[in-house]
């Protein structure tokens, strides 16, 4: 009965299938950040129930067979930041042919050349992501563009232009209602979510470590983050000096690159820590799902603009509990499973006491089990998509 029910429900969503146009940034596979996931496990995820979609970006492949999504690849990633933006809106016109039943733009940049060419009366939502100029401010990245240019005649005039908004966290919809006066009735609050065909508790920590060469007579840390200044790795290595006295077993694994790398680095062998501290790198996605189940803890110590948390969901879908910081939507993930693995304040004090008490066994730590199963009945892809979906069509 069961899956006859299944099957009525996807013949009928089948039976009212629509077109939807999605305008990104990159390609998931090459490009490894949160917002290209994102949007491949969204429109993935929206072509199973046999919607049509087309994903516009920059730098997609010409030619992807093995997907159910068509592509549009609109300009190259390694031409200058004008001539990409000219290239998108050539792109963009030449290849239209039909018009969607629903657009939805997930990048201010890339979608403000294109304004003028979407076709009107279709409902346009805009997946706000994150303020993207007060962003790459703070991280004194990408200076061709001014703050100014960025905010106002980007943003603002893209924002404008949108019908609906889809935040992944009430304090992601607090700054577009307050940074860019965005009403609330416009914004729909829908988080992030996870495959949990790919992350879950498949493996014992012990046969995860093996087979990523990790030591097996450790306390395991792992945090995958971008190495830029407000994901907090400085101070989540100050912390690690501090405790390295009571607990000198404790061994961190940071997976990602970025451009303080050499300086964080440095700051490891200063701080002593060369036995307490791995630098991976690139960390293929494959052996992500691996990883968050070789390690006792996955540490979250951001100090800024943190829209969801998309590391914390897989490493529960995975049955590793999370340390957070008190940053942006972080917190709404923990705070009605596990709050008390949210730290006080971004302090290094705050850090340090927090990942202290929880290695002494102070703090009990989630089950494997109970992980898995808050991840999978809040945060299981199909669900969000169909959430999604629903604010699209509306």
């Amino acid at each position: 009965m069961k899956d006859i029910l299944v099957e009525s429900k996807k013949d009928n969503l089948v039976s009212n299938s629509a077109s939807i146009l999605t305008l990104g940034v990159g390609w998931f596979p090459k490009n490894p950040g949160g917002l290209e996931r994102y949007i491949y496990e969204l429109t993935n995820q929206l072509a199973i129930y046999q919607d049509q979609i087309e994903l516009c970006g920059v730098g997609l492949p010409e030619v992807e067979p093995s997907l159910p999504i068509k592509l549009t690849n609109l300009a190259s990633p390694d031409s200058a930041i004008w001539q990409r933006l000219w290239s998108i809106r050539k792109n963009f016109r030449k290849t239209r042919v039909t018009k969607p039943d629903a657009i939805n733009l997930h990048f201010a940049l890339y979608s403000f050349p294109i304004l003028d060419l979407l076709p009107k009366g279709i409902p346009i939502t805009f997946n706000f992501h994150g303020p993207w100029a007060f962003e790459s401010k703070q991280e004194v990245v990408n200076k061709k563009l001014s703050l100014l240019i960025k905010h106002w005649l980007i943003e603002r005039n893209t924002y404008n232009r949108c019908d609906r908004f889809i935040v992944l966290s009430k304090a992601f919809g607090n700054i577009l209602h307050q940074q860019y006066q965005v009403p609330w009735h416009k914004i729909h609050i829908i988080p992030g979510g996870v495959d949990i065909t790919r992350f879950q508790p498949n493996l014992s920590p012990q046969a995860a470590r093996t087979q990523l060469g990790w030591p097996n007579n450790r306390r395991i840390l792992f945090t995958p983050r971008r190495l830029v200044h407000r994901m907090g790795i400085d101070k989540l290595l100050q912390a690690l000096a501090t405790i390295k006295p009571k607990i000198p077993d404790v061994w961190l694994a940071i997976a990602g690159r970025g451009h303080i790398q050499a300086a964080l680095q440095q700051q490891a062998i200063e701080l002593g820590l060369d036995d307490n501290v791995k630098f991976l790198g690139f960390l293929p996605d494959e052996q992500l799902p691996i990883a968050y189940q070789a390690a006792d803890l996955t540490i979250m110590p951001s100090q800024s603009f943190e829209g969801f948390g998309l590391a914390i969901v897989e490493s529960l879908a995975c049955g590793t509990p999370v340390l957070c910081t008190p940053v942006g939507g972080m917190p709404e993930i923990l705070e009605l499973f596990s709050p008390e693995l949210i730290t006080s304040s971004i302090e290094v004090n705050a850090i340090t006491e927090k990942l202290e008490q929880v290695l002494l066994g102070n703090i009990n730590l989630p089950t494997r089990t109970a992980c898995y199963q808050y991840a999978t009945t809040n945060y299981d892809w199909q669900k969000i998509a169909q959430q999604v979906r629903h604010v699209l069509l509306a």
